[in-house]
């Protein structure tokens, strides 16, 4: 099996930033093929959120806030996970084609997951033209409906020092290896 994974399309400092505001709320990056398939393959009834961030500066700069405020709601999903378009090439692909085969490749893009199926998904098409409130209220609606867990995902003073990504995807240098 060939393990070397494609390089990121995107400088990974430029981006960085944008991975950042994932991980300070909760989310585990699943950067391999094999990251995605040991949390999604699990069948173990828990609920996992699954976020394909992206440089995109529109859709992706509403998507991460509105996904981060759904993620202080009082019912959240049990693990928190996210893989970048760009960057987390090999990972991104094993995640559309594994546990996605039905859904058209866009980023950003949100889903809930359940046992490796997919429960609740909000492509792109749905994120742009939608502020960060109005994506936040729509995963609000999907986490009462499906998850149990006890949210905020961090704490309201945490959450009041998020500085959320603001940079326009085609600004984003590219790498230099890729």
């Amino acid at each position: 099996m060939n393990t070397q994974l494609r390089p990121p399309l995107y400088d990974p400092q430029a981006v960085q930033p944008m991975r950042d505001e994932l991980v300070y709320v909760g989310f585990e990056e699943l950067t391999t093929p094999q990251k995605v398939d040991e949390i999604l393959s699990e069948q173990n009834d828990e609920t996992v959120l699954v976020v394909i961030n992206s440089v995109c500066g529109c859709a992706a700069g509403s998507a991460r806030p509105g996904v981060t405020e759904a993620l202080q709601n009082k019912n959240i999903p049990d693990r928190l996970v996210t893989v970048f378009a760009g960057q987390d090439r090999d990972a991104v692909d094993t995640l559309r084609q594994k546990y996605l085969p039905e859904v058209a490749p866009s980023s950003p893009s949100v889903f809930l997951m359940k046992n490796g199926k997919m429960v609740y998904g909000l492509p792109r098409l749905h994120i742009e033209g939608r502020t960060p409130d109005q994506i936040a209220g729509l995963l609000k609606q999907v986490f009462n409906e499906n998850c149990s867990r006890q949210g905020p995902s961090i704490s309201e003073e945490d959450y009041a020092k998020l500085v959320h990504a603001r940079a326009c995807g085609s600004k984003i240098p590219l790498n230099e290896v890729s």
